[in-house]
């Protein structure tokens, strides 16, 4: 018997120890999938042209040069579209929040009526929209085209995050924990911010990484609204130029001299676009999985 339970404890244990192998495998496997990419683009931002053209460039650079950041650089206005990229992504991301936390703090409160009729109203944007062409004749009618307000008010508020913040204070605020906030003679403001947001703070970090991050690489709403105006364009829509511009003299090297390559152009402004933000990321990492498990929470 003794034998039996043994061999019955080691099969058991020789499986766990398997399984969780190939699970290891599995997200060694998947995270390779999701760094290798962006290592793989750094090696041909510091690579010669000649390597990349021939193709040799996979995970380490061939013939180091700086050449395609120098040229990056070299446009005066890069710095200013910086400092735009960071000014619009802080602004729209406050603003964000504070639109975010006030209607999901009132539409989660249940005695606060047709808060049903008003979360539709806010999920129904989720499926439609007006579209490109009816959100650029707002925005002209508005008087809002080459202004800073164009790219900070339009996507300010976003559903899927009102979703995930109401369904965050519903779960971690208890009832009676604001009923007796009531009864000591606190209001509704008071009750936001000194109960529900400090107990908050990891979907806050969520949140927030959420509006930043897609407001730092959207590009697409600058190329529509910002025409006139070059001093008003962020970082993403000047390296799209800057791309679009290496690219062209590269067709035309007839006419004129190629400055860089534009896969290593390319490179190299994806890489310059993509490491503030990558900066930002390990501070509200540990908030990052809390969050979003409190915000999954069905209502």
């Amino acid at each position: 018997m003794n034998n039996i339970s043994r061999s019955g404890k080691y099969r058991r244990s020789f499986s766990s120890q398997f399984w969780k192998v190939v699970i290891y495998i599995i997200i060694a496997f998947f995270t390779l999938t999701c760094i290798l990419p962006f290592i793989h683009v750094i090696a041909k931002s510091l690579s010669n042209d000649a390597f990349v053209i021939a193709n040799r460039v996979f995970l380490w650079p061939r013939g180091f040069n700086l050449n395609a950041y120098g040229n990056v650089f070299q446009d005066a206005s890069i710095l200013r579209s910086l400092y735009i990229s960071v000014f619009v992504t802080v602004t729209f991301t406050v603003l964000g929040m504070i639109i975010t936390c006030c209607l999901a703090y009132a539409l989660s409160r249940p005695q606060f009526k047709g808060r049903k009729i008003m979360t539709f109203m806010c999920i129904f944007t989720l499926y439609f929209s007006g579209g490109i062409i009816p959100d650029y004749m707002l925005m002209s009618s508005l008087g809002m085209l080459d202004t800073l307000w164009s790219l900070i008010l339009p996507l300010s508020f976003s559903a899927y995050n009102f979703i995930i913040m109401k369904n965050a204070m519903m779960a971690s605020v208890p009832i009676s924990l604001e009923e007796s906030a009531r009864i000591d003679g606190a209001g509704h403001f008071r009750i936001l911010t000194q109960i529900f947001l400090p107990l908050s703070k990891p979907i806050l970090a969520t949140l927030s990484l959420f509006y930043a991050v897609g407001r730092w690489n959207a590009y697409q709403d600058a190329l529509f609204y910002i025409k006139q105006n070059v001093n008003l364009r962020p970082l993403q829509l000047k390296l799209y130029y800057l791309v679009v511009q290496a690219s062209e003299t590269f067709s035309s090297e007839a006419v004129s001299v190629v400055i860089t390559n534009p896969e290593v152009m390319k490179a190299a402004c994806v890489v310059f676009a993509t490491l503030p933000i990558i900066c930002v990321y390990p501070f509200l990492q540990k908030y990052f999985v809390t969050g979003v498990m409190i915000g999954a929470v069905k209502e």
